[in-house]
């Protein structure tokens, strides 16, 4: 006997279908989960959008979705601890355990890794996005039944920054500029706060978001886009996160960097070569700093919203049902009307 899933499969740029199909009955070693909720990242709008994210091109047909959340609905024969009905967030990264970054506590860095609803592995593991869908048994992470799936699918870009403001070190008291007001800089912002941070400044090219930020606790919001020179006179930061994935955040963040501070790169930049202001890392002596997305940071983020320390749903701007993925993706794109889109079960 077979079950179906119905799933949001990305077939090229601009071209997504919810697509129904016969699944196998679940492996031995694995555990089917019946959706929840998920959130549509910023890379599943450019995997839409552009049919890639930076150097990851997709390929063959690709199930989206890498935040998510749902309940166990079986489990194989060979699985222990997990049992059925249990409400879980669940881990996108897939990582081997043996290689020399998994050995070395940088799984992140995995060389063998597979990430849910990414093209950067050939053949492409399939994402969440849809109906039923299936995970390792260590991809499964409780959560406890206050929590809503639509916050517990908010679990993974948490991670992301936290990993991201652990990039930076000891950030007690430090100041700090975000580059970006999307879901990844809001996240980071709050993020970043929760850690000690004595302030935490946001710069974007666009109005909406912004205000959003202020009401959300950014120290101070700089619209860059109407005055370019907005950041020219302001004290520069002890840490800038860059979550445009623009070149030219990248080199605002550069700027906006006092002597001796650091930059971390969270955002997604266009694949090749990009112009950096090189030398002005150099004379300012900077530690540019990659953050790819994150490791133990995942059980953290889901005590951290299970505890209500930080409060993810303020981010979300719409709830659409999964069977509505393509217009949601639309939705998501458009950043006048939308801060983060949830996907939730049909």
């Amino acid at each position: 006997m077979t079950d179906q899933t119905l799933a949001a499969t990305l077939f090229g740029p601009e071209d997504l279908r919810m697509i129904e199909s016969d699944m196998a009955p679940v492996a031995p070693d694995m555990v089917r989960i019946a959706f929840g909720a998920g959130g549509i990242c910023g890379s599943d709008m450019h995997y839409f959008h552009h049919g890639r994210v930076g150097d990851f091109v997709v390929k063959s047909p690709l199930v989206l979705g890498h935040e998510i959340a749902g309940t166990v609905a079986a489990v194989g024969e060979n699985v222990k601890g997990v049992l059925v009905g249990t409400r879980v967030a669940v881990n996108p990264s897939r990582w081997c355990g043996h290689c020399r970054h998994c050995q070395n506590n940088r799984p992140n860095l995995c060389e063998n890794i597979y990430f849910m609803g990414s093209a950067s592995k050939t053949p492409h593991m399939a994402g969440g996005f849809a109906t039923h869908f299936d995970a390792t048994p260590a991809q499964c992470v409780p959560i406890p039944d206050h929590v809503p799936f639509k916050a517990a699918a908010l679990c993974e870009p948490l991670a992301v920054c936290l990993h991201a403001v652990a990039r930076a070190g000891d950030v007690k008291g430090k100041r700090a500029l975000v580059i970006g007001a999307g879901p990844i800089g809001m996240l980071t912002m709050l993020a970043a706060k929760a850690q000690g941070m004595s302030e935490v400044a946001v710069a974007d090219i666009a109005a909406a978001p912004l205000e959003f930020a202020g009401k959300i606790g950014a120290s101070a919001t700089y619209n860059v886009g109407a005055d370019p020179e907005a950041l020219a006179s302001v004290e520069p930061f002890d840490v800038v996160f860059e979550a445009s994935g623009a070149p030219a955040g990248m080199n605002t963040a550069i700027k906006a960097a006092r002597r001796g501070g650091a930059v971390v790169l969270i955002g997604s930049l266009p694949g090749g070569q990009i112009p950096a202001m090189a030398n002005a890392v150099m004379a300012k002596e900077l530690d540019l700093l990659g953050s790819f997305r994150f490791s133990e940071e995942f059980y953290t983020a889901v005590e951290m919203i299970s505890s209500g320390k930080i409060d993810v749903t303020c981010l979300i701007s719409a709830e659409r049902p999964l069977n509505q993925a393509p217009d949601a993706v639309r939705l998501a794109l458009d950043r006048t009307k939308s801060m983060k889109v949830v996907l939730t079960a049909v």
